[in-house]
């Protein structure tokens, strides 16, 4: 299966209640989800997803926006790196395609808030990009599934 296909499944049968899990301790179950840079991305896809969050909430800060692509597209390069640190150690698995599919993903995300041409169309946006977010933190998170 391509990686956009693998990416497309795994965010439709993403469990959005998973990123509410961050307390979890990372086990044996959750292999990357102990190391720096996967608990990197999980904390800063957090902070960012309760920033668009508020902007859903109570109005989108266009100001704050210049800094907060910063920051998103940080995380971006982050979920790069990890997508190539799995491929470096030849790990076979959905997280690899999953990561990657998010760094490409966040750029047109970020530039779909930013050229809205109105209030609903830039509530969609940011709608699709708290998701994106949560799935981020949820796919490092989540035990991996046995193969069926």
């Amino acid at each position: 299966m391509s990686c956009g296909l693998m990416i497309a499944a795994a965010l439709m049968l993403t469990d959005p209640t998973v990123a509410a899990a961050s307390a979890v301790t990372p086990s044996a179950e959750t292999p990357v989800a102990g190391e720096s840079l996967f608990l990197d991305i999980v904390s800063r896809s957090q902070t960012l997803k309760g920033v668009v969050d508020g902007w859903i909430e109570t109005g989108f800060d266009a100001a704050a926006f210049a800094g907060f692509r910063q920051d998103a597209e940080a995380l971006a390069a982050l979920d790069m790196q990890g997508h190539i640190t799995l491929r470096d150690r030849n790990v076979d698995g959905d997280l690899k395609c999953i990561l990657r599919g998010i760094a490409e993903d966040m750029p047109g995300r970020l530039d779909a808030i930013q050229n809205a041409p109105d209030d609903r169309e830039r509530g969609v946006a940011l709608s699709e990009l708290s998701h994106l977010l949560d799935d981020n933190a949820a796919v490092i998170l989540a035990p991996p599934q046995p193969a069926s």
